[in-house]
């Protein structure tokens, strides 16, 4: 039996490093000194193992922290649903027919089947935070900048976050420190200032998240976001100039990419100078229409997804896919931290969930009222228990 399987294709490989603290699995486009970050690619297997750990990998074995293994991921991470063909789709334990979500689908699975305490991954468009809520978990994608990204790949974006999964919100607090030396625990003296944002979401997904916010929030403002949709589009575009950049090459070379992967690669070189410059102008717009708003709010509230997650066999389909990060992908482009809180919905208890999202620099206080809102509302209170 393969690693893959043993552990239900979750963990590329497995690894006892570290000390007796934390539980913690590493998705496999970050380093770890001797081994080869393949990025869940047939492409990449045979690249030179990392000569130096990531620096947000001795971040948490400075931590005491114990790394478990390298998570699977899907290829690249350029893509949503986290199939893969070469190490194998990790299979999502609580809805093992829906997909996992992606790009750091392992890291998800790994902490939803508690091979771990949390896990670290990369949400470049909505990465960590897709995969927590199809998996029924905690995802934060920090500011900007805040963690570094040394040791990652691609090495240059100006959108991917290095981010935390956890089963709790107070362990994602942890997995915080554990990450970001400058991180320092805050706890709430009083009822933040809450906007909820006008979001188009599938009609039995959207009324079982409104009930549940309105039950313990009944004040919270309703705000738009004008270019809203803008900032996804834009950001599909900014994702695509910068993977041809990075994996372009890969395409040239011959090398042995997943049919959906190389499409993707090959239609992203097609994209114009001047649809770039169009992105970055709505980013800026964008940028700035969200600060606007937190001068009278404290944290924005959406739905994490607008779907409920598709199946394995449904996911076949593009357009299934594509609207998953229509919520999440916009604060990649504007740089704004986010966390996505799960509330499994309706009587199946689909995967579905809320995404709060704070002031650039404030992860700590997001963090806060991530765990405020789980002691708060009564939708998270059979899920916390950290």
């Amino acid at each position: 039996m393969t690693v893959a399987e043993q552990n239900n294709c979750a963990l590329a490989h497995t690894l006892d490093m570290g000390g007796d603290g934390l539980r913690v699995a590493i998705k496999d486009c970050i380093d770890i000194k001797d081994m080869v970050s393949a990025c869940g690619s047939a492409a990449l297997i045979d690249s030179a193992p990392a000569t130096e750990n990531a620096v947000v990998v001795d971040s948490v074995l400075s931590n005491g922290c114990k790394i478990i293994g390298k998570a699977n991921m899907h290829e690249l991470a350029y893509g949503m649903t986290g199939v893969n063909t070469t190490f194998g789709t990790p299979v999502n334990p609580h809805w093992p027919d829906r997909i996992p979500g992606g790009s750091s689908s392992g890291s998800a699975v790994a902490v939803a089947a508690g091979l771990c305490d949390f896990a670290i991954g990369t949400d470049t468009g909505g990465s960590v935070r897709q995969p927590a809520i199809c998996c029924g978990v905690y995802g934060i994608k920090p500011t900007f900048g805040r963690v570094s990204r040394d040791g990652c790949h691609p090495k240059d974006s100006s959108l991917d976050c290095v981010g935390v999964l956890a089963r709790t919100a107070e362990m994602l607090v942890k997995g915080m420190e554990a990450i970001d030396p400058t991180f320092e625990r805050q706890t709430l003296t009083k009822a933040p200032r809450l906007a909820r944002v006008k979001s188009n979401v599938e009609k039995k997904l959207g009324d079982a998240l409104v009930y549940a916010l309105m039950e313990g929030l009944p004040d919270a403002a309703y705000v738009k976001l004008p270019h809203m949709e803008a900032a996804f589009e834009a950001g599909m575009t900014v994702i695509g100039v910068e993977a041809a950049v990075a994996y372009g090459p890969l395409v040239d070379a011959g090398k042995p990419l997943g049919a959906d992967i190389r499409t993707r690669l090959i239609n992203a070189r097609k994209i114009t100078d001047e649809s770039l410059g169009a992105a970055e102008d709505i980013r800026t717009t964008f940028t700035n229409e969200v600060d606007a708003i937190f001068e009278d709010y404290d944290v924005l509230v959406t739905p994490a997804l607008p779907i409920i997650p598709p199946t394995l066999a449904e996911a076949k389909d593009p357009a299934t896919v594509l609207p998953l990060t229509k919520l999440l992908r916009p604060f990649n482009l504007s740089g704004h931290p986010a966390i996505v809180l799960p509330i499994p919905v309706g009587p199946d208890h689909l995967p579905a969930g809320i995404q709060i999202i704070g002031r650039k620099g404030e992860d700590a206080f997001l963090c806060a009222i991530a765990v405020w809102l789980t002691k708060t509302l009564t939708a998270f209170q059979p899920e916390d228990k950290s």
